[in-house]
């Protein structure tokens, strides 16, 4: 099929690998600040949102900025969706990014549930760590190494973890989920945790690319297509060659400088 003939290069299979290792990675750390020492004792001590919180969050920003460059480290189902809505991946890599994600979850649950006594093991985070990260990746810039969208990304789970554990859990991923769920064979409502991310993240994904213009080219194209480039009035120091968009404020033209 015209649609998988990329998968047989050894750049596709390098990506999905990638993915493989960080989800693997990310549910062992992460899963991991899950795991309630305490429960043995007499007087157990409640789960540490805050510790959760952090450590999903430093654990998703360390695989980006590791993995980042060579996959995009979606490391998220929602994610990957959200990139096939805006066209930035395609259909047949979105479907091996999505079994490596599952598969890679699967055995870092697996590892952790193997290491962990059974006396603490619980659920495992089954309902524990939505769109607002998916706008993170779609940054143009988001794989320079030497930037910090990978601190942005994790903030940004830490903030979603601090707000929705005590409603939902804040299985903000699908795959993370669908890990422990696994191992653990705990099926509860686990269809909501596919559906929510999916649908929050393609949603705020396709408000970010088409509705509020972050792209140049896109801009351009927008106001060749559909606004017939007008003829606009210019401030003084501006580039009359420069492409201008109605999607943007004239504020932004006033020196032909790179946007992000």
């Amino acid at each position: 099929m015209t649609a998988f003939k990329d998968i047989w290069t050894q750049e596709f299979w390098r990506c999905v690998s990638a993915e493989f290792f960080a989800m693997l990675l990310f549910v062992l750390l992460g899963l991991g600040s899950t795991i309630n020492w305490g429960a043995i004792a007499e007087d157990p001590r409640p789960a540490d949102l805050v510790l959760i919180s952090l450590c999903f969050g430093l654990s998703i920003a360390t695989m980006v900025q590791c993995f980042g460059h060579i996959s995009g480290a979606h490391i998220n189902p929602a994610v990957t969706a959200a990139m096939v809505v805006t066209r930035k991946i395609s259909l047949s890599k979105a479907i091996f990014y999505l079994l490596a994600q599952c598969l890679g979850s699967i055995v870092g649950a697996a590892i952790l549930y193997g290491i962990t006594p059974a006396s603490v093991r619980g659920g495992m985070g089954v309902t524990t760590v939505s769109g607002l990260h998916c706008v993170c990746y779609l940054r143009p810039k988001r794989n320079d190494l030497k930037g910090s969208s990978s601190l942005a990304i994790g903030l940004s789970v830490v903030i979603g973890h601090l707000f929705a554990i005590p409603y939902t859990g804040a299985s903000m991923n699908p795959a993370r989920t669908f890990g422990p769920a696994m191992v653990t064979w705990s099926w509860d409502y686990h269809w909501v945790y596919w559906v929510g991310p999916t649908l929050g993240g393609t949603l705020a994904a396709a408000l970010y690319e088409y509705m509020f213009c972050p792209d140049p080219e896109m801009k351009t194209n927008y106001s060749e297509t559909f606004i017939h480039s007008p003829t606009l009035p210019l401030s003084s120091g501006t580039d009359q060659s420069q492409p201008r968009s109605l999607c943007s404020p004239s504020w932004m033209w006033r020196e032909p400088t790179e946007m992000s």
